[in-house]
């Protein structure tokens, strides 16, 4: 793969090499933690407490991974699981 960069020293290159390839998996790791986030508030949408239950752990785990390496805010995450149980409690 070609990468085009304005770097002309070789650890400029590879770093901008590094950095394309880290971007792509962050966006991709992003991604999949707003599926879990869409996938739970559909659940609790539908009113189907157990199916929230079960996948607002799967969401949480993500969170908290994306936490650990640094590609959100650990406020963010806690925001998003304090919001989520919140709702998932409320169900009957």
């Amino acid at each position: 793969m070609e990468y085009i960069t304005l770097a002309n020293s070789p650890q400029a290159k590879k770093r901008a090499r590094q950095s394309e390839v880290s971007r792509g998996e962050n966006a991709s790791k992003r991604s999949e933690m707003r599926t879990y986030l869409k996938n739970v508030t559909k659940a609790i949408a539908e009113g189907n407490k157990a199916l929230a239950a079960t996948l607002y752990k799967k969401a949480v785990s993500t969170l908290d991974r994306l936490v650990g390496k640094g590609l959100i805010h650990a406020n963010k995450a806690a925001r998003h699981k304090s919001r989520l149980n919140s709702h998932i409690k409320d169900l009957a």
